[in-house]
Order: C-alpha cells, then structure tokens, then sequence
C-alpha cells in the first residue's frame, strides 16, 4: 500500500464556525448575488448596494480584529467564504478575497499600531481595499517596478502608473509598491498606504474584460503624490 500524505487531503471536518459561516454565504449568495449576475457581467460592475450587503455580512473584515469592528475570524474562514462566493459568481469573489487576503491580511502583519487604528476599522466597515504592485513592465518580475518614490523633507513623492490592479473602481485604500531606490533590488521597494482622496492619485483606463466582468481592473496613475511616512507599511525597503 502507497504512503498517502494526509496534508493533501480535503478539509472536510469543519468546526460549527466554520458550517455557520459556509451555510450563511451559500444562502446569501444564492439570494442576493444569483439573480445579479448576468446583469452584472454586462455592465462590467458590481453595485455598492451589495457591497454595502457583503460589508454587513462582516465579509469585507473577515481577519479584522473585533476592536477593530471586524469579525475576528482567521485565514480559512476567508477562504470559505471566498468558495461559495465563486460558486455563484467569481467577481464578487475577487472583491472579498482582495480584501482579506491581501489588504487586511498585509496591515494586520506589518502595519503599525496607528495605522491598524486607522485603516482597519475603515475597511471592515464601508471601505474597499486594492493591492497595487504589478506594472506594465513588472508583472511576475515585481522586482523591475518603475514606480518612483522619493524622499522630499517630511513626505514621499509617488510617480508612476500600476497596470491591472483589482477593485481599483471601488477601492478607497491602496497599497501602493514603489521603488525609492532601484539600485538597491527588492531590498529598494517600500510599501505605502494611500487613500483615494490623496491629491496626485487617480484611476485610469478600465480594462474590458473576457470574463470576470464585474469585477474592476484599472490603471492606477501616481502624479507627484505625497504621502507621509506614517504611511508606510512596514519599514522603507521592505515592500
């Protein structure tokens, strides 16, 4: 008899949480998003009415700390919640997946005592996040970005334009990469919270999808953006 490594096999054993949690995704999906579906892949757009239902559900701050308004739930509850969201429709997937496994996953791991104060209450209550790293040039080679940011007196300066970047349409919140010194490799990229408010920021060209319609794909265009140091996720370099 072949060795069977248990790791690989299906987590079929979930905790009451975790069934609690499955079930009442499912319903709702099959409620609120099936019936949205086609017209949301016409239009190319997911309506803030469900995504203000999806941030009630507690699904936009699934890993947000409680004190934080979130749900205090863990990395797998994410993912189930992700899974019966793609059942019915991917798109609406994407949002929350972004969400919690990139945005809040990476503020929780590197963000500052303020900047969990400020940022993660937001987003487990009304504001989308976006990850923005990959550019025209540097995709799967993040290392080449050509994102500038630089250092002038009390802030940084962000130039430069990010390609592909998921929720951008909806998204209040970025994580911004950009390269402050680009002799310096990866150990050059820092990584730096911006609002969509911030003067020097705007969204560009959306692009027009084959599938996944409804969920949003921008540029992402940094015009002499000034951004604190407070900012920063983690420490300069460490993007």
């Amino acid at each position: 008899m072949s060795n069977v490594n248990l790791h690989n096999l299906p987590l079929t054993n979930l905790s009451e949480e975790e069934q609690l949690l499955k079930a009442t995704v499912q319903k709702f999906a099959e409620k609120e998003i099936s019936p949205l579906v086609r017209e949301m892949d016409e239009s190319a757009s997911i309506p803030r009415s469900l995504i203000d239902q999806l941030f009630s559900l507690g699904l936009m701050g699934i890993e947000v700390p409680e004190h934080y308004g979130g749900s205090n739930g863990y990395f797998f509850l994410s993912i189930l919640a992700v899974e019966e969201l793609a059942r019915v429709d991917p798109a609406v997937a994407v949002v929350v997946d972004v969400q919690n496994t990139l945005v809040v996953n990476a503020i929780k791991r590197w963000g500052s005592e303020d900047i969990q104060k400020y940022f993660l209450p937001l987003l487990a209550s009304r504001a989308v996040g976006a990850y923005a790293l990959s550019e025209a040039g540097s995709g799967s080679d993040a290392f080449s970005l050509s994102s500038r940011a630089t250092r002038d007196g009390d802030t940084y300066v962000l130039t430069g334009q990010k390609t592909w970047i998921t929720n951008a349409l909806e998204a209040e919140i970025f994580i911004i990469f950009a390269n402050e010194n680009p002799e310096a490799g990866h150990r050059g990229i820092t990584a730096f919270l911006v609002e969509r408010s911030t003067p020097g920021f705007s969204i560009g060209k959306k692009e027009d999808k084959l599938g996944i319609r409804a969920s949003s794909t921008c540029e992402v265009i940094l015009d002499d953006c000034r951004v604190s140091p407070s900012n920063v996720l983690g420490k300069p370099g460490e993007g």
